[in-house]
C-alpha cells in the first residue's frame, strides 16, 4: 500500500495544506517561568516540525485557572502572546500553518496550580480520581499527584468562561496563529460539561444532552465569531469501551458514546467549523472507533476530519482511502522525528522516543533529535 495519498494537498478553510500529515497537540511542559511563557526553545521545536501539512500547538490554557500541569504555556497575558509570536514567526518562516489549541482543564488540576491556592473549577463538585496531574515541587522538579477536589461553577461564571475562550482566541490572532482548536477531549473542561459523569448541574448547562452540549455550542460560536468558522476546529476523544478496564479513562466513558458524540458533531456542523479532530485511545489493546461511528461522522459533518492515536502511515492511508478522514496526526513519532514527513516519504527508519524527557526539562529529548539529512 502506497503512502503517496498522505502527500496530497488538502484545502482546510482558507489554507492549502502541502500534505495530510498533522502535528497534533502534544504537552511538553517547556514554557519559561514565572508566567508560563512560550520561549525560543519552543519556537525551535515547532520550526523543526513545520514540514507537517498542518500543526496544532500543545494545550494552551486560556486563563490561570485552566492550568492542570506544571510548566504548560498560557495565552492570556501579554508576555505569553509575545512568546507565541516567536513560535508563529518561526513556523511561518518555514512555510508552516499552525493553530493554537485553547485549553482549560477544569477539575483536572491541583490547588498548587490555581491562583491563590483555590479549588479547581468544574461543572459540578465531583473529584477526578482516575488521573494524576504534574505539579512543581522545586525549580525544574515535579511530582504526579491526585487532582484536588473542585468547586462547581455558578451559571454566571460559566458565561464568563465562554468570553474567556473568545478572548483567548483574540489573543491567538494577535500572536500570529492561523486559527485555533478548542480542546473538548480527554476529560477536560468542555468534555466535563458534555459528560453525565461530571455534569450534575440543574441549570441550562446540565441535565439533557442538549443542555450538556450548550457550553460546547456557546464556546464554539464565541470563538468562531472572533476567528471565523473557517479558521477553527474542535477536538473530541470519544471512547467506545469494550472491557471494564477500558472504562477507566478520567471517568468519562459515556453509556452511549455514539449518540453523544454524533449530536456533538451536529453542533459543530451547524456552526460550520473547518475541521473535527478525533483522538482515539492510544494505549495497548485500546478499542478502535467503530466503522459505523466513523461513517456517521462523515454523514453529519462536511468539514475536514483529522484522526489521531497510534497511527502508522499504512493505517492512516486506510482511513483516508476508506473516506473516513482527510488528515492523519502522528504524535509520538513526530516528537522523536522532526523530519517525519520526509521519513515517511522515503521510508527512512524512525528515531525512538526518549520517554524520560517527555515533560519538562531542557532541549534533551525535545529539540535534539537528529534528522536523516543535515
Amino acid at each position: 500500500m502506497s503512502d503517496s495519498v498522505l502527500f496530497d494537498s488538502v484545502q482546510l478553510g482558507p489554507y492549502t495544506l502541502k500534505n495530510r500529515i498533522v502535528l497534533p497537540p502534544l504537552t511538553r511542559s517547556r514554557s519559561s517561568q514565572p508566567g508560563n511563557v512560550p520561549n525560543d526553545l519552543m519556537a525551535t521545536y515547532y520550526r523543526q516540525r513545520a514540514g507537517a501539512g498542518f500543526m496544532v500547538t500543545e494545550g494552551t490554557q486560556i486563563e490561570p485557572r485552566g492550568q492542570g500541569y506544571a510548566w504548560t504555556p498560557g495565552i492570556y497575558s501579554p508576555e505569553q502572546v509575545d512568546g507565541w509570536r516567536k513560535v508563529t514567526d518561526a513556523v511561518h518562516a518555514k512555510g508552516g500553518i499552525i493553530f493554537a489549541q485553547l485549553w482549560h482543564v477544569g477539575r483536572v488540576s491541583h490547588t498548587s496550580l490555581q491562583p491563590g491556592g483555590a479549588a479547581p473549577v468544574a461543572p459540578s463538585a465531583i473529584p477526578a480520581d482516575n488521573v494524576k496531574v504534574f505539579i512543581e515541587t522545586g525549580p525544574g522538579q515535579g511530582a504526579l499527584v491526585l487532582p484536588s477536589a473542585p468547586r462547581a461553577l455558578t451559571t454566571a461564571e460559566v458565561k464568563e468562561l465562554v468570553q474567556l475562550y473568545a478572548q483567548a482566541a483574540c489573543n491567538a490572532l494577535e500572536a500570529g496563529f492561523d486559527g485555533v482548536e478548542i480542546h473538548s477531549a480527554n476529560g477536560y473542561l468542555v468534555n466535563q460539561f458534555i459528560s453525565v459523569h461530571t455534569n450534575r448541574r440543574d441549570d441550562e448547562y446540565g441535565g439533557s444532552l442538549e443542555n450538556r452540549l450548550r457550553f460546547l455550542r456557546e464556546v464554539t460560536q464565541a470563538v468562531a465569531d472572533v476567528v471565523g468558522k473557517e479558521r477553527m476546529g474542535v477536538r473530541f476523544a470519544p471512547l467506545f469501551a469494550t472491557t471494564e478496564e477500558d472504562r477507566v479513562y478520567l471517568g468519562l466513558v459515556e453509556e452511549d458514546p455514539h449518540t453523544t458524540y454524533i449530536e456533538a458533531v451536529k453542533v459543530l456542523e451547524e456552526i460550520g467549523v473547518a475541521y473535527l479532530s478525533l483522538a482515539e485511545a492510544d494505549w495497548d489493546n485500546a478499542p478502535e472507533l467503530p466503522e459505523a461511528f466513523r461513517a456517521d461522522v462523515r454523514k453529519n459533518f462536511t468539514g475536514k476530519v483529522i484522526y489521531a492515536g497510534k497511527y502508522t502511515p499504512a493505517r492512516g492511508v486506510r482511513v483516508v482511502e476508506a473516506g473516513w478522514g482527510d488528515l492523519i496526526a502522528f504524535g509520538r513519532p513526530f516528537i522523536a522525528n522532526p523530519d517525519l514527513p520526509e521519513r515517511i516519504a522515503h521510508d527512512w527508519p524512525l528515531n525512538p522516543v526518549d520517554s524520560t524527557a517527555m515533560y519538562g526539562g531542557t532541549d534533551k529529548g525535545y529539540t535534539d533529535y537528529p534528522t536523516c539529512q543535515p
